[in-house]
C-alpha cells in the first residue's frame, strides 16, 4: 500500500476520515494495543467503540493488590489513562500521542472482578487533546475518574508495528 501524503500533510486540519477509513483506524488502534509489551501483564481488551470513545475491559485479582488487600492505584492509572489515550488517538489519524499530564481520583477501592475503564475525548483536534476516563466495577460503581492531557507525538502511527500489521 503506497502511503498518502494528503493525510499525513493536513492530519487534524480537514474533514473526518470516511466511516471505512475510520473503522480502519479504530480497529489498528485495537491491534496497537493489544501487542504493546505492557499489556501481556493484564487480562484486558480494548474497544474503540466510535470516534473520541473507548472502552477496556480487565479483570482485577490478587496478582495486582497492594498490602492491604485492593487493586493498587497503578492499575487505576494504567486503565484510566489507557481509555482516555485511545478515545483522543481516534482524532489523531496519523501521530501517536502521547500523555503530558494526568489527574486521577480514586473513589473506592476495588478487591477482585471485572473492571471497566470508558474513555471520552473532551477538547482538541491539533496538537494537543484532552480525554477524560472512568472506571466502573461489576456492580455498575464508579470506583475511579481521570482526565489527560495528550500531545501528538513525532512518531507516525503508521511506523508501529502493531498498528499497521492488518494492512
Amino acid at each position: 500500500m503506497q502511503p498518502d501524503s494528503s493525510a499525513e500533510q493536513g492530519a487534524g486540519d480537514g474533514p473526518a476520515p470516511s466511516s471505512t477509513g475510520a473503522d480502519r483506524h479504530h480497529r489498528a488502534l485495537e491491534r496497537l494495543y493489544h501487542s504493546a509489551p505492557i499489556n501481556e501483564k493484564f487480562a484486558s481488551s480494548l474497544e474503540i467503540t466510535g470516534e473520541g470513545n473507548a472502552r477496556i475491559r480487565f479483570t482485577v485479582d490478587e496478582k495486582v493488590y497492594h498490602a492491604a488487600g485492593a487493586a493498587h492505584g497503578t492499575i487505576y492509572f494504567k486503565m484510566l489513562d489507557d481509555a482516555a489515550f485511545y478515545a483522543a488517538n481516534t482524532l489523531a489519524t496519523d501521530r501517536f500521542l502521547l500523555t503530558t499530564s494526568f489527574n486521577l481520583h480514586f473513589t473506592k477501592p476495588v478487591r477482585a472482578g471485572d473492571v471497566m475503564a470508558e474513555g471520552r475525548w473532551v477538547s482538541g483536534r491539533r496538537r494537543v487533546f484532552v480525554a477524560e476516563s472512568r472506571l466502573v466495577d461489576a456492580e455498575g460503581d464508579e470506583i475511579g475518574r481521570g482526565t489527560g492531557t495528550f500531545m501528538r507525538s513525532r512518531i507516525a502511527l503508521s511506523s508501529l508495528p502493531g498498528y499497521s500489521s492488518g494492512e
